[in-house]
């Protein structure tokens, strides 16, 4: 038996997420910070940075995008396969300013076969929510926890 099989799936699902944070420039460069990982879950976070606002001095769109979409691959990528976007989609509801802190909750809405539907809500510290993302996830070859006979 792997490692991976003698997990529980929210241990998996922690253990995926710790290969992956260990490779993710990018979240880590934003200041993204991992709040919670579960089997079809994430809870990430980012504190809105001056150089992050656009020229109408509010978050830009893409950066929360960036939060989403982070959220979004640590929920799919929990059950140990590769897993990738297919296609998203994000409604802005609200601006946010410097300084604000963002949070990301990543939910599980079908998994199917190699496909998946993710919905992932931005709020802010007070609760009030300033976007809300689609995912439409597709495994791909590859483990983030290799099976025994893959690491020898």
């Amino acid at each position: 038996m792997s490692r991976a099989e003698n997990m529980n799936p929210d241990e998996l699902a922690r253990a995926c997420a710790d290969s992956m944070w260990a490779s993710d420039k990018a979240s880590k460069a934003l200041g993204m910070e991992i709040q919670a990982v579960s089997a079809g879950r994430a809870v990430l976070s980012m504190r809105v940075r001056e150089d992050m606002t656009n020229g109408q001095g509010i978050c830009h769109g893409g950066l929360m995008f960036t939060l989403a979409d982070s959220a979004f691959a640590f929920a799919c990528n929990g059950y140990n396969q590769f897993t990738v976007a297919a296609h998203c989609s994000i409604n802005f509801l609200s601006a946010v300013k410097a300084g604000e802190l963002l949070t990301a909750t990543a939910v599980e809405r079908q998994r199917a076969t190699r496909s998946g539907i993710y919905d992932v809500t931005l709020t802010r510290e007070d609760g009030s929510v300033v976007a809300e993302f689609r995912g439409n996830s597709r495994t791909v070859k590859g483990q983030h926890i290799p099976s025994e006979q893959e690491s020898q």
